[in-house]
């Protein structure tokens, strides 16, 4: 009589399992690219937009508008993706992917409230025309909530990494949220400045880069378990 080999249950289940993480985090590998991707787009389709006077969020206003608006929303959806991958893998610790969640309904917030026009955008709007509306306010405070949670992420999971050993990533993660922190308060103290802006948008970068490489590390690490 020929005797099979039994393949443990809980390897078989591990299997589907790991799979959809690694799907959750891929969504954290795209989320940046495509954001930023879909900003660079738009620069070069609408007129009066000047990255270096004006901050992306703007975009959501005008008649392409919904463009931004649906980026916002994309983005959102695929960086709570990321933190729901970010904590099946067990790996990020317990605040990581909540402070990301967070982050990613953030961006649902700053969809639902637009933020106000500025000078020169949408194209032609005065200093004479910009007003401060509650929805602009309320698109500025969901914003500083999403980039505050985002900072202190990066420094829960600098933490974590040293802890562990992982001294260079642990580097490379607190000088992400210093980044991230650094550009939020530079746009809100700079009066529009373009040092500002661009501050800020270094910032953002930054950002999405931290979630980008800190998936993929994730996603390589669950791979090979």
């Amino acid at each position: 009589m020929t005797a099979v080999a039994a393949t443990p249950v809980t390897a078989v289940s591990a299997v589907p399992a790991a799979r959809s993480t690694r799907r959750l985090l891929a969504a954290g590998v795209v989320a940046g690219p495509l954001y930023v991707a879909t900003v660079v787009a738009q620069f070069f389709v609408r007129d009066g937009y000047d990255p270096t006077r004006h901050p992306a969020s703007v975009l959501a206003n005008g008649d392409y508008g919904w463009v931004q608006i649906t980026n916002f929303l994309v983005a959102a959806t695929l960086t709570m993706a990321a933190a729901a991958g970010l904590r099946q893998t067990g790996l990020a610790g317990v605040w990581t992917p909540r402070l990301v969640g967070v982050f990613g309904l953030s961006l649902i917030g700053a969809a639902v409230f637009v933020a106000d026009p500025v000078e020169g955008f949408p194209a032609g709007t005065t200093a004479a025309e910009v007003a401060i509306t509650w929805h602009g306010t309320a698109h500025l405070a969901a914003g500083a909530i999403g980039f505050t949670c985002l900072t202190i992420a990066c420094f829960a999971l600098a933490r974590r990494l040293r802890r562990s050993g992982a001294r260079g990533a642990a580097r490379y993660s607190t000088a992400s949220g210093a980044l991230i922190i650094a550009g939020f308060m530079a746009i809100s103290g700079s009066g529009g400045a373009s040092w500002g802006v661009l501050a800020f948008t270094a910032g953002i970068l930054a950002g999405w880069a931290w979630l980008a490489t800190t998936c993929a590390r994730l996603a390589r690490v669950t791979l090979t378990c």
